[in-house]
């Protein structure tokens, strides 16, 4: 290993320790062994660049999370969250996927029980906002009348999904970012305790987010899966008898949620 590598790789492992970790103290002397000049100063800048960029950085992709527990609070877990999970990658837009676990193990944040999912679902609206770009085809839907749905599929826009919560987390996330519903509402809606499926996709640029059924979500899980249209329909009806493909799809199709129809890639025996 040349010298330069040693020192950055000294410098990483003083920059991403938490200062008053067990192993704080080794990677500074590890950082001095590698430096000829004065290095307190500089690693304390370092680390307090770092954490404004944590801050930054997690405070696009979760905002809900952070009105949710306040700004003092959630600095600090922007931190904590820098030295346990550090970026993978110089691009810190593509960090955060493990905060909703980090939340979820956090017995400090056990008294907001829906943070974690919350998170879960402030992350999928971050990601989704950068999937790949996906046009309609209006023309495709012609092949549900002339194709059999065993060999068909409805596609969704890339990174669309469902997910689960005991808790009402579409509405929380929308009465934050949309207004809609209210506070109030929202509220009222966690003291009851109602259980939401978090339904999200893109919309042309738009991500967007709505609360759905279970027979509804279990569709899109399927569809996401790539599955056949019969087989989403026949797991969707395995949750509610009673759900209705045909007033389902032209609302699907109109919000963008169903963009094309397409024969499956793989075909069944």
């Amino acid at each position: 290993m040349s010298a330069l590598a040693a020192q950055q790789g000294a410098l990483l492992a003083a920059l991403f320790t938490a200062p008053h970790a067990p192993d704080a103290a080794a990677s500074e002397v590890s950082l001095a062994s590698h430096l000829h000049t004065p290095w307190q100063r500089g690693l304390a800048a370092y680390r307090a660049n770092g954490h404004a960029s944590a801050e930054r950085s997690l405070l696009a992709a979760f905002p809900v999370v952070a009105a949710l527990m306040g700004e003092d609070s959630f600095a600090l877990m922007a931190r904590d969250f820098w030295h346990r999970h550090p970026p993978a990658k110089g691009d810190l837009a593509q960090w955060g996927q493990a905060l909703p676990g980090f939340i979820a193990g956090n017995a400090q944040l056990d008294d907001v029980p829906y943070l974690a999912d919350v998170a879960r679902v402030e992350w999928a609206l971050h990601r989704i906002a950068g999937a790949p770009d996906a046009a309609p085809d209006p023309a495709s839907f012609a092949l549900l009348s002339s194709t059999d749905p065993e060999t068909l599929t409805l596609r969704l826009p890339p990174g669309s999904g469902a997910i689960a919560s005991n808790w009402p987390v579409a509405s929380l996330v929308n009465a934050h970012l949309q207004g809609e519903p209210s506070m109030e509402q929202a509220a009222a809606k966690v003291r009851a305790r109602e259980a939401e499926h978090a339904l999200v996709w893109r919309q042309g640029l738009r991500p967007c987010l709505r609360a759905c059924t279970a027979a509804e979500a279990t569709l899109v899980h399927a569809l996401a899966g790539e599955e056949s249209l019969l087989a989403a329909l026949d797991a969707a009806l395995a949750q509610d008898p009673a759900f209705d493909l045909g007033a389902w799809l032209p609302a699907a199709v109109q919000s963008g949620l169903v963009i094309t129809a397409a024969p499956l890639a793989r075909q069944p025996d």
